[in-house]
């Protein structure tokens, strides 16, 4: 609904999201529809929502609408209050820096920024009396006024105030566009709003958190400006739930993790490629024997197939016109050749080979297939965005009517390995046609029902993801939750009508005649690299024994009690267990440290005492108690925890 609808004295109807309806007798406010339904939401009213639309509460409506007041309780309230926060600072920054110009502050995810043009940089210590003078100016609650203005006018009134920057993005849009001005108080800005209706109504519960350095416009050819971060939420628990979270985050961070427990590094000279370390490497075939496991006791034939496939068959699956910039090209005997950036059209070349008839389907190819994609070197993050991955990739090929079977035993799987794996917390959300596709409407309306069936059938809960789709079908995402509640999406599963005839496959039917089977794409834990980041951040590194690299380290006091120390790692490692050997020169404590930090989960200490009695000390990781057992018994009670989860 545009603002430009003109006022009127014609009665206003506005439905409430209970369905009730209020009559006035000409245009309405949200102040005034608020203040008609009770004196305690007109209180607690930040804006209002006018037909889908955020509304500042004095923008008049003078059309019939449906209308819902926000309050602070509303998960719309954060974005008003972040938008808000960030004029908030800006202000700040002027009345404490003066000269500074202000340019651009959206709001980000959990936050917001500003960028400033500044001759001095700010320094870490400035950002307090920043947030002190917000402080100030929330309790001095400055009243907010919209204005709007023509575009020339504008331009010359911010060049005179020394604003060039603001000059400059007001002169960029067209001649006879107003443009709206934001007053909180005297302090002023270009914006389209919506805002709250008072400095007051932010509330305290924000936090500066970091300067970073950004260009003009984002050019590097431009003016370097500085940038303030922050975040701002509705009440001081949920600032500090998020700060806890941003903590433990710096905590559990892969990259750190990965440094100190000596699993993996990265090196320019091979950007987004992982060089694995001895430990790492350990974890991750440990994840993948896993993996191969339940893969294969669910009915699943491995396959391997090339990394270097000619380009026909990219062009044939339609991945040439939409992945060609993220393909990494070789050229050989007068051919184009493309490492794969997935490995759904090698799988339909195995599916090709012989006659399939439909007592063949299903048909479950799996692989852990190393897969190659261009990724912009600004979007590099450790383990989370490589170039170089390998997939826990599978393409079932099966007949329609076989759908709902085989999305059932999909989910099922894939719920129990989230669950063995410390993943409880799932959502899941259906993702339709995206406008750029391939396929006509009616095979999209088909492949679109036939999965959204088989999820409702089976009592999947799902959200709606619209447009989200992958270029050739509907897709199911799995969204896990981690131990400090935030999301990754992993596990996909995807309906596919396209690329099966696109490239050639059939098989012949109950009736005799050719056709085109469906090829359900999916994957569990999707980037072996990436799921393993994701798993090192959930445990803190701190992993459950069938997963860590070393399961136990037998560490000596005394140098009399090294020999004992050797054969109890010998016995350790006959049994299965990954074992390692410390018996340097060092005092107990300082061992302790280390393995700690190391995250080593099971230590057994051994002395003089331990070595005539046959026993070990054993100390868990992050525990101060110690209990002592036979050498045996302890070995045995350990092999027996250190089972992973589908072999208990």
């Amino acid at each position: 609904m545009s603002e430009a609808n003109p006022v009127s004295n014609n009665p206003v109807k506005v439905t409430l999201p209970d369905g009730s309806a209020r009559t006035f007798d000409g245009a309405v406010t949200g102040t005034l529809l608020a203040q008609d339904i009770g004196p305690g939401l007109a209180k607690a009213a930040l804006a209002w929502q006018v037909d889908g639309e955020i509304w500042d509460l004095e923008r008049q409506l003078s059309v019939d609408a449906e209308v819902s007041i926000i309050t602070r309780k509303d998960e719309a309230a954060l974005e008003l209050i972040r938008h808000d926060c960030a004029h908030l600072m800006a202000m700040a920054v002027q009345e404490l820096f003066p000269g500074t110009q202000v340019t651009i502050g959206p709001v980000i995810e959990d936050g917001f920024f500003y960028d400033f043009a500044r001759n001095e940089p700010f320094k870490t210590e400035d950002l307090e009396k920043i947030e002190n003078k917000m402080r100030e100016l929330v309790d001095a609650d400055h009243p907010t006024a919209r204005e709007v203005w023509a575009r020339d006018d504008a331009v010359k009134h911010f060049k005179d105030l020394g604003e060039a920057y603001k000059a400059e993005i007001i002169s960029d849009l067209p001649a006879d566009q107003d443009i709206s001005i934001y007053f909180h108080g005297p302090w002023h800005d270009l914006c389209r709003g919506p805002h709250l209706s008072s400095l007051g109504k932010i509330g305290k519960a924000f936090k500066l958190t970091k300067l970073a350095g950004a260009y003009w416009r984002g050019d590097s050819n431009n003016a370097q400006l500085q940038r303030i971060y922050g975040t701002a939420w509705r009440d001081e628990k949920e600032l500090k739930a998020y700060l806890f979270r941003i903590e433990e985050a710096e905590k559990r961070d892969h990259r750190k993790l990965g440094k100190e427990m000596s699993l993996f590094h990265f090196q320019e000279e091979a950007p987004g490629m992982v060089f694995w370390h001895p430990n790492g490497w350990t974890l991750y075939r440990e994840l993948e024997s896993y993996m191969r496991r339940k893969i294969l006791k669910n009915g699943y034939d491995e396959v391997r197939t090339p990394q270097l496939l000619d380009r026909k068959f990219w062009e044939q699956s339609g991945h040439w016109d939409k992945y060609r910039e993220n393909m990494f090209l070789s050229e050989a005997d007068d051919k184009t050749l493309a490492l794969k950036p997935m490995n759904c059209p090698c799988h339909v070349q195995i599916f090709n080979q012989g006659i399939k008839s439909y007592r063949d389907l299903p048909l479950r190819l799996m692989e852990f297939g190393s897969c190659h994609r261009y990724e912009p070197s600004g979007a590099l993050h450790g383990l989370m965005r490589v170039r170089g991955f390998v997939q826990d990739d599978a393409h079932i090929f099966c007949t329609e009517d076989q759908i709902a079977e085989e999305t059932k035993r999909f989910c099922d799987l894939l719920q129990e390995v989230y669950s063995e794996l410390g993943f409880t917390d799932i959502r899941v959300m259906f993702s339709d046609r995206p406008a750029v596709r391939a396929g006509s409407d009616e095979v999209w309306d088909r492949a679109e029902k036939v999965l959204s069936d088989a999820a409702k059938n089976i009592g999947l809960d799902y959200v709606h993801n619209p447009g989200d789709g992958a270029f050739y079908g509907p897709k199911l995402d799995f969204v896990l939750r981690d131990a400090i509640g935030r999301e990754w999406q992993c596990g996909t599963l995807q309906c596919d009508f396209v690329l099966p005839e696109r490239l050639g496959a059939a098989y012949m039917g109950e009736d005799g005649k050719k056709h085109t089977p469906a090829m359900l794409h999916r994957v569990i834990l999707g980037s072996m690299e990436r799921f393993t980041g994701v798993l090192i951040e959930h445990h803190a590194g701190k992993f459950p024994i069938w997963l860590a690299p070393v399961q136990v380290v037998v560490a000596s006091i005394t140098s009399e009690a090294n020999a004992y120390a050797e054969k109890a790692v010998e016995a350790l490692e006959s049994a299965g267990l990954r074992a390692s050997l410390d018996v340097r020169n060092e005092k107990i404590n300082l061992k302790v440290r280390e393995h700690s930090l190391a995250k080593t989960p099971v230590m057994f200490v051994v002395g003089k005492k331990e070595a005539e009695n046959t026993t070990v000390s054993i100390r868990r990781l992050g525990s101060k108690d110690q209990e002592t057992l036979a050498l045996d018994e302890a070995i045995h009670d350990l092999t027996q925890e250190a089972r992973p989860p589908d072999l208990q």
